[in-house]
């Protein structure tokens, strides 16, 4: 196929992707949990389950035996080679935002990393935090920059947590990605299998401790994972100051407890409660509750994975 017929292709699936998310703004009668509707609660629930099996059973033990058996140094090699892989996914986000200033670093950091740091094993662009930042963009990200909703959330199989307008992003950019495209015409798919798989175990490997933190601190692990989806996605879409530390109420029994001398709240209480949005975002939980602080790597708003502990991105 030609580069035009190609270019064509994906201009039209963007233009596809943005009439879905654009009505994908949920009825006004949906309860809206954390700062996103939710309507399919229920199926969204058991996919979520049946991705934690998944990774309980394969990709756990995978990461865990990564990152036990592969030195650090060669698994910072990995996570810049594949952070380079993005670049040029990057650059073209970066200029449908209209983010002149991400379109030259992004362009300078694959210019450096992939010439004097080796194909991008060595993030020499930012030697020692001292130079141009990572900062991913997805087209997600852009459909928000352009005044796109998020519409409602939805948990993918495998791919875990996103909403309407994060899909459409997904498909454009997997589609779009010309290191993909490179591979298929020279026949060599296999690689971006190899690809997916050393993204799958670099994601996972580095949010170990942070996700077994939010189950561990979790009545209702769904909800608390919808939360910290929003959180992410809001922080990649603000740009530049995102934040990579998040907040949650640490569920104890008082907090829990409903005001009636009563057993406390089932975790369905507590999915279905009102939010406050402006309170939430002014700082203290509902009734001052202690904060859990949950501590991600700095790019986990576009962490690739395969599981809902993650936020993701397939092929990023």
């Amino acid at each position: 196929m030609s580069i035009a017929r190609k270019s064509c292709r994906l201009a039209l699936l963007g233009i596809a992707a943005v009439a879905i998310s654009a009505c994908a703004t949920a009825p006004s009668d949906e309860i809206d949990v954390g700062g996103i509707a939710d309507p399919l609660e229920p199926v969204n629930r058991v996919t979520f389950g049946l991705n934690q099996l998944v990774d309980g059973a394969v990709v756990r033990p995978a990461a865990e035996i990564y990152g036990g058996v592969v030195p650090e140094l060669a698994r910072d090699g990995v996570t810049n080679f594949l952070r380079n892989l993005r670049s040029p996914i990057i650059i073209a986000n970066q200029a449908l935002q209209g983010d002149w200033q991400g379109v030259d670093h992004a362009a300078a950091r694959m210019l450096i990393n992939t010439t004097v740091g080796l194909g991008g094993v060595f993030d020499l662009a930012d030697y020692n935090g001292a130079g141009i930042p990572y900062e991913n963009e997805d087209f997600g990200q852009t459909l928000a920059v352009w005044g796109v909703e998020p519409g409602f959330y939805v948990v993918l199989p495998l791919l875990g947590p996103s909403s309407l307008r994060d899909t459409g992003g997904l498909v454009v950019d997997t589609l779009a990605d010309p290191v993909r495209i490179a591979l298929h015409d020279a026949e060599a798919d296999e690689l971006t299998v190899a690809r997916t798989v050393a993204t799958v175990l670099d994601a996972r490997s580095r949010t170990l401790d942070a996700t077994d933190e939010l189950e561990a601190s979790s009545v209702d692990y769904y909800a608390a994972t919808r939360s910290l989806y929003v959180q992410l996605r809001q922080a990649a879409i603000a740009d530049g100051e995102a934040a990579t530390s998040f907040e949650f109420p640490e569920m104890d029994e008082a907090w829990l407890d409903d005001g009636q001398g009563s057993e406390p709240a089932s975790a369905e209480q507590l999915a279905d409660a009102p939010v406050d949005r402006a309170a939430d975002a002014a700082g203290p939980a509902r009734n001052d509750a202690p904060l859990l602080r949950l501590d991600l790597p700095a790019d986990a708003a576009h962490a690739p994975s395969p599981l809902p502990e993650l936020i993701l991105d397939l092929g990023r």
